[in-house]
């Protein structure tokens, strides 16, 4: 593919980039993008909706899908189990909300998605440095749980997702 516009250019170089930094990024770097990649979705699948853009808006809201379905996919109740279910029941609520959205030009079930994941993603933002510093330590020294399932290869932020 050629790319001739200086802004396509510029978006190439982002999506290399990230994809690049998540490489060889911490869990908790991923998660955060990811995190912050889904809210951004939502966000344009709700200013697509007041646009009357419906391809757009499809585009957004399966991007963001796929997002809480790699989120889901990667979660390891082994340490907590509670929150593990807790987290497939949430995460289900926004794909039944998405799904919704998608039938419909309306955008409160984007609402009712972005209402129960903001908590989780606030949650999230509001680590301590010290604790995550200590659960990258305690990764590092078992290195089997340090492993984690990013692949660059999938493309995750790439523009669409």
């Amino acid at each position: 593919m050629f790319i001739t516009k200086p802004q396509d250019m510029m978006k190439e170089y982002r999506k290399t980039s990230v994809n690049a930094e998540l490489a060889y990024a911490e869990p908790y770097t991923i998660t955060k993008a990811l995190f912050n990649g889904l809210v951004e979705r939502l966000g344009q699948a709700k200013g697509a909706i007041e646009r009357n853009e419906l391809e757009e808006k499809a585009k957004r809201l399966a991007a963001a899908a796929d997002i809480i379905k790699y989120l889901k996919d990667t979660l390891d109740p082994s340490h907590a189990p509670e929150v593990a279910n807790n987290l497939v029941l949430i995460y289900d609520f926004m794909l039944d909300r998405i799904a919704e959205a998608t039938l419909k030009v309306d955008p409160k079930p984007i609402d009712d998605a972005i209402r129960v994941f903001m908590p989780i993603k606030e949650a999230w933002d509001s680590l301590p440095l010290s604790a995550i510093k200590e659960a990258h330590s305690q990764m590092r020294a078992n290195a089997e749980h340090f492993q984690h399932d990013y692949d660059p290869d999938k493309k995750l932020i790439n523009g669409e997702v």
